[in-house]
C-alpha cells in the first residue's frame, strides 16, 4: 500500500473500531483520518479524536453535541451530530470506510459510503442481511469495492478466485459452536444470559455473543455470503469447527479446497480490508498449529439450533424475509439478555414473526426499516406472551 490512504470509522468507539484504530495507530503516516463517528459514547470519541485528529467527529446523540464540541476545543476538529450527520460523514469521500455501526443505524451510512464509490470494510450485518440486495445494487452501479470484515467471510474473499467464480464449487462456513455445542435442549431451557455470553473463543459484545449461542450468527452469515458470492444458495455450508482456527473453506470443482486459517483475534480480517489489495503487519497472535495439535470438525445440529434453519428460509423465502427475521432475532435476544424469556424462546419468537410478517420486497432503504419496525412490534409483543 503505497499511496497514503484517507480513512472515515463508523462506530469509532466500539470494539472494531478501536481495534481498526489500533493497527492505524502503529503506522499512521499511511493513513490520513477524514471522520469518527459514534452513537453516544462521547468521552471515547473525544479521546480518540484528540488521538488521531480526524478532520470531522460526529455524535449520534444530539443532545451530546455540546459536549463534543467543548471535549475538542482548539483542536480544530468539526464536530456535529445527529444520524443525519453519520449520514454524512459516511459521504465525506474517504477511500476507505469501516462500517462498524451496530444495527440497522448503520444502513444509511454503509449506503451512502457506497454510493460515494469507494472501499467499504463492512463489520455491519445488517447491511447485507435486511438490504442485501439494495446494497449490492448500488456497488456495482457505483464501482464501489465490498470487503467483508466478519471473519468467515474475510477468509472466503482471501480464498475465492472472483476471476472465475465458475471454478468455485461451494464454500464452508465454520462456526465454532459456541458454548453450548454439548449441550441438550433441556440443559440449553435453563441457561442464563451470563452463559451465554461466554463465548469459548472470541471476545465480543454480548448480542452477538448471544447469536454464535443459538448459531443465529450462522444464519445471518450464510445471509451475506450469498449476497458477496455468486453462488446459490446450496453451495453455501456450514460446519462446526470448535477451535475456531479454520475461519472457512472454499471448495473447487476440481476436488481442492482452500482454506483460511489464523488466531481468533478480529485485528487479522480488519488489517486484510485496511490494506487491501496489499498486507501490512498486525501485533496478532501467530499461529502454532504443533501447539494445537488436533483441528475437530462436525455437522451443526438444526434440531437443538433452529436459528440455522430459520435463517435458510427466510433466504428461499427472499423478499422481506431475511430483513424480518434480523428484526425479530434483535427482539429475541434483548428480551432473553434481560432476562424476560428463556434462551430457547428467541429461536421461537423469530419463528412466530417470520410466520406472521408477510410485506412486500423492499425497494429502497426506507422500506427496509419500515420492515424492521414493524417486525420488531411484532415480536415485542409475541415475546411478551413467553414471559416468565
Amino acid at each position: 500500500m503505497s499511496a497514503r490512504r484517507s480513512v472515515t470509522i463508523l462506530g469509532a468507539t466500539g470494539s472494531v473500531g478501536r481495534s481498526t484504530l489500533d493497527l492505524i495507530g502503529r503506522d499512521p503516516e499511511r493513513f490520513e483520518m477524514v471522520a469518527l463517528t459514534a452513537g453516544r459514547d462521547v468521552e471515547g470519541l473525544v479521546e480518540l479524536a484528540r488521538r488521531f485528529r480526524p478532520r470531522l467527529a460526529v455524535i449520534g446523540d444530539e443532545g451530546a453535541h455540546s459536549r463534543l464540541s467543548d471535549g475538542l476545543a482548539g483542536t480544530g476538529i468539526e464536530t456535529a451530530a445527529g444520524a443525519e450527520a453519520i449520514v454524512e460523514a459516511a459521504g465525506s469521500g474517504a477511500d476507505w470506510t469501516m462500517a462498524a455501526i451496530v444495527g440497522t443505524a448503520g444502513l444509511k451510512p454503509a449506503l451512502r459510503a457506497l454510493e460515494g464509490g469507494g472501499t467499504l470494510a463492512f463489520a455491519n450485518k445488517e447491511a447485507l442481511v435486511s438490504a442485501g440486495e439494495l446494497m449490492m445494487r448500488v456497488a456495482t452501479a457505483t464501482g464501489a469495492t465490498l470487503l467483508p470484515v466478519d471473519s468467515e467471510h474475510n477468509a472466503i474473499f482471501q480464498c475465492f478466485d472472483r476471476e472465475r467464480p465458475g471454478s468455485v464449487r461451494r464454500i464452508i462456513l465454520t462456526a465454532s459452536g459456541g458454548p453450548f455445542r454439548e449441550r441438550s435442549r433441556d440443559e440449553m431451557r435453563r441457561v442464563t444470559p451470563a452463559e451465554a455470553v461466554a463465548h469459548p473463543n472470541w471476545s465480543m459484545g454480548a448480542k452477538i455473543s448471544v447469536d454464535c449461542a443459538t448459531l443465529m450468527n450462522k444464519g445471518l452469515e450464510l445471509i451475506e455470503a450469498y449476497h458477496l458470492f455468486p453462488l446459490g444458495i446450496d453451495a453455501i455450508d456450514i460446519v462446526v469447527h470448535p477451535q475456531s482456527v479454520i475461519h472457512s473453506l472454499v471448495e473447487y470443482v476440481d476436488g481442492s479446497v482452500l482454506a483460511q486459517l489464523g488466531a481468533p483475534d478480529m485485528r487479522i480480517p480488519i488489517a486484510y480490508t485496511l490494506a487491501w489489495p496489499d498486507r501490512m503487519e498486525t501485533p496478532c497472535e501467530r499461529l502454532d498449529l504443533v501447539k494445537i495439535g488436533s483441528l475437530d470438525f462436525e455437522a451443526p445440529d438444526e434440531i437443538r439450533f433452529p436459528a440455522l434453519g430459520l435463517a435458510r428460509a427466510a433466504l428461499a423465502q427472499g423478499g422481506a424475509k431475511p430483513a424480518i427475521l434480523n428484526a425479530a432475532n434483535e427482539i429475541g435476544v434483548a428480551s432473553f439478555l434481560e432476562s424476560r424469556i428463556g434462551f430457547l424462546d428467541i429461536a421461537a419468537v423469530v419463528g412466530e414473526v417470520l410466520a406472521a410478517c408477510d410485506p412486500p420486497a423492499p425497494t429502497s432503504i426506507d422500506e427496509v426499516l419500515e420492515i424492521d419496525r414493524q417486525a420488531r412490534r411484532v415480536a415485542a409483543e409475541i415475546a411478551g406472551k413467553f414471559s416468565f
